[in-house]
């Protein structure tokens, strides 16, 4: 099959245009048409073109606009640059190319500062033919567009930029003018002194971009430092050594005469990620969310280098190390960290865990604000929670919260652990709990019902603890037991059915709610009977968890990791600490201000049940008892705080009942009312404070002795970008179940109308002939 033909519509003798929108038009001159194919050669098609024009073959300029592109003209000097047009132009039957002599003073105009496209960002080796000049020797007569200064004028995309004949540093200097302004004298010469090897590699790496060459190290080692210019023959050199008796390295010689002419390429420049990484980490500082891509934006506007994108990422990376500090640096520092949190927050407990090969295990820390806080006014009710760390070195955060008078959130612990042994974590994790707050009443657990976590609760607090399960788990469960079985709208109503059972107080209700799930499938009712509702349904449990269901009541760490978790460990932690000072602070602040009685949320509950009891009926029964009459018949024993609605004991305010008892016999509603709803336990909640920790750091360079080695744990994330992390489910929530594909053929589910086999064998049979039909009847 033969190759297919471009016609190239050859134009000379005209001239450019400029119009308004920068876009060039040529005008006048003669045309000759040219078949071209990707086997022609450039030296053909210029013996071809001189024939025609007259001109001389080694003097020609040949250039062609991009389709679609009016404003850069691309140089052709080589077959590669003539096999590229033509495929540019595959689709196309005719190219417009432009033919002109060095020497008859034409050269496109500086139209514009768009960039142009990646195949049109030519070298200087490709914009134009050079013809090699010795320094000081002059060619303005070979060449019309050489200034005074003995340089020549080159088309760069669509710049016009000089040349030096001497260095191709004009060119960079030109093109690249931040690169050259910022970095063009961190070489300045013989006696220049560095304080170290690595700020002279970074001065030269900085310098040969500025300037447009490209290095190579003859000699590197601990003493001495030789370097030349990678181009052949190019006499730039220099020699740094140490200098003697000191840390100081020096320039002792130096060629600083280039004779390149400008080899430096895009290609060419050393772009680190180092080096990019200490160009942006400024801005990083200022804009943490600044993109990758962005980043090869930036630096290819600013400096003409171009980076991929796994190079920007690892550079960010890099960046980010130098703002925040190193992550392996900040395993070491974990032994000084703890000791400094213990010295400025005395009572409280910072600790760790190694492994045999000194790598990190894990790490514990409860202020002494959050272990007094949860003493004096917290309730005795805990949730257990834990989030995935997407770090480098992974790992998990397992918090321990607690409610405070308010029903806000009060952090009382947390640890960062590898995932290796969860069942260990967790004893370990609850162990230091129970040291750090130890507390002489029973002890609610709101948490998961994984085996090990069930079984680290039990052996570390025994009898005196109760596990309610997390309900949104139980949920989840149930829902995951039961998909592919049940449509999205059955499921949905079972798992409504077993949250209404597990806030049901009274035994009627939740055996109510369990026939109705047991109405849409007996083998759900089976699931949620054999699912321990002893540990989960009200109307079972005999702890005291204050009417919350579920253990996500740690979804205040969710927003602070959130925006920490890219840190090093320290830096993390400490970022956590820094936002529990401010909470408790703020709180503290705030409840010196209130004058009820209650805390403002409490205070709305107890007015909203007040509100029920206007109409109650209260009769006497014996002393203490009463009967009232309401929507129902409830017995309420004021001595014993109790209520036959339950609502009194599973939450620990009167209900509107208890509330029209008090009213009817004059009794003041607060003082039955439970202790740790007070404002005034809310502010023992927050009395303490959280100080600031020093930097450990800076205490390391100073000499601190540390004989504990933490190195990081094995990595377990691959390098380059990370995954997107999985968005957090709200608390208590019934979204949880996702609809699932059904058919609408068959009502089956996983499958849709076009992958039924029903649908197909049904719309198989009524295709079939009558004659078929009727002789499958008579056989």
């Amino acid at each position: 099959m033969s190759e297919k033909k471009l016609i190239a519509v050859c134009q000379s003798g005209g001239e450019f245009r400029t119009e308004i929108d920068g876009s060039m038009s040529y005008s006048g001159g003669e045309a000759y048409a040219v078949d071209l194919d990707t086997e022609t050669k450039v030296v053909d098609f210029k013996q071809d073109l001189s024939e025609t024009f007259g001109y001389n073959v080694d003097d020609m300029l040949i250039k062609y606009f991009l389709p679609g592109n009016k404003k850069t003209l691309i140089m052709i000097s080589k077959d590669k640059d003539l096999k590229r047009m033509i495929n540019f132009f595959a689709n196309a039957d005719q190219v417009d190319v432009f033919v002109m002599p060095h020497d008859g003073g034409m050269r496109a105009p500086n139209v514009s500062n768009a960039p142009a496209s990646r195949s049109s960002m030519t070298t200087v080796s490709e914009a134009v033919v050079l013809v090699s000049s010795p320094v000081g020797t002059s060619q303005t007569d070979n060449h019309p567009n050489t200034n005074e200064t003995g340089s020549l004028d080159i088309v760069i995309q669509n710049e016009v930029v000089p040349l030096s004949f001497a260095h191709g540093s004009n060119w960079e200097k030109q093109h690249n003018n931040k690169a050259a302004v910022q970095w063009e004298n961190t070489i300045t010469g013989v006696e220049q002194r560095f304080a170290s090897f690595a700020e002279f590699r970074e001065a030269l790496h900085k310098f040969s971009i500025a300037h447009g060459f490209r290095y190579k190290y003859k000699k590197s080692d601990s003493h001495r430092v030789s370097v030349k210019c990678k181009a052949e023959g190019c006499p730039w050199r220099v020699y740094v050594s140490r200098l003697p008796t000191t840390h100081l390295i020096r320039i002792k010689k130096m060629n600083p005469e280039h004779t390149c002419n400008g080899v430096a390429t895009k290609a060419g420049y050393r772009a680190t990620k180092g080096w990019v990484g200490n160009i942006i980490k400024e801005k990083l500082r200022a804009s943490p969310n600044y993109r990758p891509k962005d980043i090869v934006a930036d630096i290819k506007r600013e400096y003409g280098v171009q980076l991929n994108y796994s190079q920007a990422w690892r550079a960010k990376g890099i960046a980010k190390e130098q703002l925040q500090g190193s992550y392996k640096e900040a395993y070491s520092q974990l032994p000084l960290f703890c000791q400094k949190i213990m010295e400025t927050n005395p009572g409280s407990l910072a600790t760790f865990d190694t492994k045999e090969d000194s790598s990190f295990h894990r790490f514990f820390v409860s202020f002494h604000a959050s272990i007094s806080g949860f003493q004096q006014g917290c309730r005795p009710l805990i949730f257990l929670d834990d989030i995935p760390l997407d770090t480098k070195y992974q790992g998990t955060l397992l918090i321990a919260t607690a409610a405070d008078g308010d029903d806000g959130v009060f952090p009382l612990a947390f640890a960062v652990v590898d995932d290796e042994t969860d069942d260990d974590n967790w004893f370990w994790f609850l162990s230091k709990l129970k040291s750090a707050a130890p507390i002489s009443q029973p002890i609610t657990f709101v948490a998961n019902f994984i085996k090990g976590l069930k079984d680290s609760i039990a052996n570390v607090f025994g009898g005196e603890c109760f596990h309610a399960y997390c309900l949104r788990y139980i949920a989840e469960k149930l829902n995951n037991d039961l998909k592919g079985r049940f449509s999205h709208e059955a499921r949905r109503l079972m798992v409504q059915d077993l949250y209404a059972a597990a806030h049901a107080p009274k035994l009627e209700g939740f055996e109510q709610y369990a026939q109705d799930i047991k109405a849409i499938s007996p083998e759900a009712y089976d699931w949620v009977v054999n699912s321990e509702p002893q540990h989960w349904a009200n109307v079972f449990f005999d702890g005291t968890r204050y009417n919350h269901m579920t253990s996500n009541f740690g979804h205040l760490f969710y927003n602070w990791v959130s925006d920490a978790v890219e840190l090093p460990i320290t830096h993390m932690v400490d970022v956590l600490r820094g936002k529990l000072m401010e909470l408790v602070y703020t709180r503290r602040v705030d409840s010196n201000r209130w004058t009820t009685t209650l805390t403002p949320t409490m205070e709305e509950k107890l007015k909203t049940e007040a509100s029920k009891a206007q109409s109650f009926q209260v009769l006497p029964s014996q002393i203490g008892i009463f009967e009232v009459h309401g929507e129902s018949v409830e017995r309420v024993d004021v001595s014993q705080w109790d209520c036959s609605c339950k609502g009194w004991q599973l939450t620990g305010l009167p209900c509107c009942h208890a509330i029209a008892v008090c009213e009817c016999i004059g009794r003041n509603v607060y003082d039955y009312c439970s202790r740790y709803f007070t404002a005034e336990s809310y502010r023992k909640t927050y009395a303490e404070s959280i100080y600031p920790i020093p930097d450990v750091e800076g205490a390391l360079d100073d000499g601190e002795d540390i004989s504990v080695i933490v190195t990081p744990p094995p990595a377990k994330r691959p390098p380059g970008k990370p995954g997107r992390r999985a968005k957090l489910k709200q608390a208590g929530s019934l979204e949880l179940i996702r609809r699932q594909m059904q058919c609408s053929k068959c009502k089956g589910l996983g499958h849709n109308k076009k992958t039924c086999k029903e649908a197909a064998v049904e719309t198989h049979e009524e295709s079939s002939t009558p004659e078929v039909l009727s002789i499958q009847m008579d056989e």
